[in-house]
């Protein structure tokens, strides 16, 4: 039995082991080939960076080219009017790689490559050594070129024609690359724009919510609540007209009128309750509303704006109206007054709602109360507490003083842009 031949170094190698030059050969070719994969390979992990933006993307593309050839000088520059979103329009690497901003030191050749290239105007003309030492290479997308790719190779490094392979494979896929980057962040804009339209349908619906609840709420009172003050009063006119002693008629005048105010206030709340709390028209109508309607008759109110009217958050102007309800509510059931002067400032940076009367109300004693509101456990005098906590809340102020008319003057003072933060429902 003949043993098998030993294989000789042709059919190991594919290389005739007579022929010298052969092997060299071999190993350019093998070296070539190493540079090839680690070229692509950092194409690859340049691409990678189309999520980052396109100013990331510009930048890892040129660096791995700068790498691949051992560049002394790498530019990139678009086109200009082309792929508009792509940031930046041009990019320099320098001998020591790294970015050059400072245009006095980058050599004239380098600047005409740079503003023929964004003119459109640049065209591959190099020949011989030039060649072999420069490279340029069109950035293209679909039929058009939108930019280019130049370098400059040291002495001791050739520019042949699998380098121009790599970096036509280059250009090819920053093109594709810079588009998907604006697909991207055109993604992210309009994934924006999605989530913001979710919160407005959110706070549109909870928002429908709160006016349902409200307008049932507003059926209740008036259903019932109203209607039982009603008959209160229609009992204690009985009573009163049966009653011969006039202490006790003064007393029942007193419930009488006590009951009147209530079925007022009702009144009052149905109807901020009903009316539209987005107030389409703004603050000032919302008060010229609130002073029209469900007030006593012998209380005249006038209402003034002032200043040039801005839109303001949507809380804050409920705020600010039910401040200026609380304070007028005050005025009709507690101060006796006559006239109301409700007044809207709109200055340049505040707003200042004002209620004054002339009503019994003194400052001193309202303080004295707003005091003494917090430590109160019935909860009296909270009217007043709680318009200073609504004023708070907006960043602004609540001042009592002596007004004019010569009653109470209610006074809150906020920014003209409140940060609402959770103003009170």
């Amino acid at each position: 039995m003949s043993s098998r031949p030993a294989p000789d170094l042709e059919a190991l190698t594919g290389i005739r082991s007579g022929k010298p030059s052969f092997y060299p050969e071999y190993r350019h070719s093998a070296e070539r080939l190493r540079r090839v994969i680690h070229a692509l390979d950092r194409i690859s992990a340049a691409l990678v960076c189309t999520v980052d933006g396109s100013e990331a993307l510009v930048r890892a593309v040129v660096t791995a080219a700068a790498e691949h050839l051992s560049a002394r000088w790498v530019v990139f520059a678009l086109v200009d009017g082309e792929m508009p979103d792509a940031e930046p329009r041009h990019l320099v690497l320098g001998p020591t790689g790294t970015e050059v901003t400072d245009w006095t030191a980058v050599p004239d050749e380098i600047g005409g490559h740079i503003r023929a290239v964004r003119a459109g105007t640049f065209h591959d003309d190099h020949h011989g050594e030039e060649r072999r030492r420069h490279a340029h290479v069109p950035v293209t997308l679909g039929d058009a070129v939108v930019g280019g790719f130049a370098a400059w190779t040291t002495p001791d490094r050739e520019i042949d024609g699998t380098d121009e392979s790599v970096l036509r494979i280059l250009a090819g896929q920053t093109a594709a690359a810079l588009r998907n980057c604006a697909l991207f962040q055109n993604l992210g804009e309009r994934n924006l724009q999605l989530q913001r339209t979710q919160e407005e349908l959110f706070l549109a619906r909870q928002h429908q919510v709160l006016d349902e609840e409200r307008h049932r709420i507003a059926r209740e009172l008036h259903d019932s609540v109203t209607q039982y003050a009603l008959s209160a009063g229609m009992q204690i006119e009985l009573c009163r007209s049966e009653v011969d002693d006039p202490r006790l008629r003064a007393r029942l005048d007193t419930a009488k009128d006590l009951t009147r105010r209530a079925v007022e206030q009702l009144r009052s709340a149905i109807y901020a309750l009903s009316d539209d709390e987005r107030g389409d028209n703004g603050l000032p109508a919302m008060l010229e509303r609130l002073c029209g309607v469900h007030l006593p008759d012998e209380l005249r109110v006038e209402v003034r704006i002032g200043g040039h009217p801005v839109a303001l958050p949507a809380a804050a102007e409920q705020s600010l109206f039910r401040i200026a309800g609380e304070a007028l509510f005050n005025t009709a059931v507690h101060a006796e007054a006559r006239h109301a002067l409700v007044r809207l400032s709109y200055r340049h940076d505040r707003v200042v709602l004002s209620v004054s009367d002339d009503g019994r109300g003194r400052p001193e004693e309202v303080r004295r109360m707003l005091r003494a509101a917090s430590s109160c456990p019935s909860g009296e005098h909270r009217g007043v507490a709680n318009m200073q906590a609504r004023a708070r809340e907006l960043g602004g102020s609540l001042t009592l003083t002596r007004a004019r008319l010569g009653g109470l003057q209610v006074q809150v003072s906020v920014p003209a842009r409140p940060e609402a933060n959770g103003a009170a429902e």
